[in-house]
């Protein structure tokens, strides 16, 4: 019986494709997609790409979906035992941890949801988990936008890598106050992971205050 011989290359599939494109993406940034960029990457014909994208925007969206769907949802799973402050905090962590993995798509990911499943799938985790917990639906849509900015916010750049390490850099006459600030680089992801956790800290805290005044009895 005669065997048909298998192709040199992988067949093209949407999920290659994304894959090359976030790769991409990570390492150039956004405006280094491009169709006849990714049909090189690939080793495949620009036209073939069109059989599953048909635009280079259709391609970033699903990259950033890609991102969405790392997220962690298991915590507004019904069957899961934690409470709606812990849920909300555990997801930030994981939110944030996706999208430090991968920075240079989160302007697309601020943009919204729009009708990538994956960040769908979030959103939807988001509010029917609070509102499942009591909260009136109107404050659990603040919920979810709140903390979308605020952890997008925390992944789009670093506080404490945002001065340089030379200490002649921040003269006291002109700025009294930061005279420690050169060595503050050098201790970027500490400093970074103790804001995150302060703000968040934070945040829950004025919400469990909001909570017992608003949310339905549960």
């Amino acid at each position: 019986m005669c065997r048909m011989a298998r192709p040199r290359k992988p067949l093209l599939s949407r999920d290659r494709i994304v894959t090359a494109a976030r790769t991409l993406v990570d390492s150039e940034g956004l405006a280094a997609v491009s169709t006849r960029r990714l049909a090189a990457e690939l080793g495949v014909s620009g036209p073939s790409l069109y059989n599953h994208f048909r635009t280079k925007d259709q391609i970033l969206e699903a990259v950033a979906d890609s991102v969405s769907a790392q997220v962690d949802l298991s915590m507004f799973d019904p069957q899961d035992a934690r409470d709606w402050r812990t849920a909300l905090h555990d997801w930030a962590v994981s939110y944030r941890a996706a999208l430090r993995e991968h920075p240079n798509v989160v302007p697309v990911l601020a943009q919204g949801p729009g009708r990538r499943p994956a960040g769908l799938r979030l959103a939807d985790a988001v509010f029917g988990s609070m509102v499942d917990a009591g909260w009136p639906p109107a404050q659990a849509t603040s919920i979810g936008a709140l903390m979308r900015y605020f952890v997008t916010g925390s992944a789009l750049g670093s506080f404490a890598g945002g001065f340089v390490g030379d200490e002649t850099a921040y003269d006291p006459a002109d700025y009294p106050h930061l005279g420690q600030a050169h060595l503050l680089a050098g201790r970027q992801e500490e400093i970074d992971e103790r804001a995150f956790e302060t703000g968040l800290t934070a945040l829950l805290d004025g919400l469990t205050q909001q909570y017992e005044q608003v949310a339905a009895p549960h």
